[in-house]
């Protein structure tokens, strides 16, 4: 029996993490492969496809939502002056290409505290002249009126209309598309409930006069062509429902917010004489 001496070689000894397997593959053969590999894996259940998109959310969720308040300040700020412009060419298209509900909740909620605290210092400053010596109490039932009001003509009117035209077969109009109209129409009661504070009677009546037509003016011209596309006829008289109820936000703004007027008395021992100013 012979032996023969053979040198051991340390690679082998290392076992099988020693080895190593070459691709003699290209980049895109190996692409290929691999693309394949997992799509019959997908086949099998064994992986998960986390490349897919989720569907479209419910409107109870916030993700349903969020895209109407992607709107930068600018854009916002631009559709609110525009509101104030009947001759500039955006006036009928502000709301392009995309409707917001940014500036339609941010609006009438500025509104509300402008409302409140306008009305409060005209009162206050009614008082004061009336009677110098007279403690002025403030009346915060105004805020949460001014809340029920706006909050209510704001959102509730816009919806109810969408609906009725929704029912009638007009679908050409979506309710962000509602709601940003009256929303950017209420703008302009901004700067006029501030201006409201002067204690002059025929002035606030010149103010509110503005708003009123110039806040009408864009709900008609905005609304009246959606009212139009509709078959019967009698969809148009919508548009007097519409200017009745924006006249009596007119009037309610007028009557609870800007009548404070001071009071003097005439000669010494009669009665008083309001005399509105």
């Amino acid at each position: 029996m012979a032996y023969v001496a053979v040198d051991a070689d340390d690679r082998l000894e290392e076992g099988p993490e020693g080895l190593e397997f070459k691709s003699f593959l290209g980049a895109d053969a190996r692409a290929d492969q691999r693309t394949q590999s997992g799509a019959s894996n997908l086949d099998r259940g064994y992986l998960t496809d986390h490349t897919t998109h989720k569907g479209p959310s419910g409107f109870w969720t916030v993700e349903y939502y969020q895209p109407y308040f992607d709107v930068d300040t600018s854009t916002v700020l631009k559709r609110c002056y525009t509101t104030l412009l009947p001759t500039s060419p955006s006036y009928l298209t502000i709301l392009t290409p995309s409707a917001d509900l940014y500036g339609p909740f941010w609006i009438p909620t500025t509104l509300i505290l402008a409302l409140f605290l306008s009305s409060s210092l005209a009162a206050s400053i009614s008082s004061y002249l009336s009677d110098a010596g007279a403690a002025y109490e403030y009346d915060f039932g105004l805020l949460g009126l001014a809340t029920t009001i706006v909050y209510i003509y704001t959102f509730a009117v816009p919806v109810l209309l969408w609906l009725t035209l929704r029912y009638i077969g007009v679908g050409e109009w979506g309710v962000a598309e509602a709601l940003g109209v009256w929303g950017y129409s209420l703008f302009v009661w901004i700067p006029v409930s501030i201006l409201c504070v002067i204690p002059v009677s025929i002035l606030r009546w010149v103010l509110v006069g503005i708003a009123f037509c110039l806040s009408g003016y864009f709900l008609v011209t905005n609304v009246y062509p959606i009212l139009a596309m509709a078959d019967a006829k009698a969809t148009r008289l919508l548009i007097v429902v519409v200017g009745a109820l924006h006249a009596g936000l007119a009037l309610t703004f007028k009557v609870l917010f800007f009548s404070y007027y001071v009071v003097h008395d005439i000669g010494p021992g009669a009665d008083p004489v309001r005399r509105f100013l």
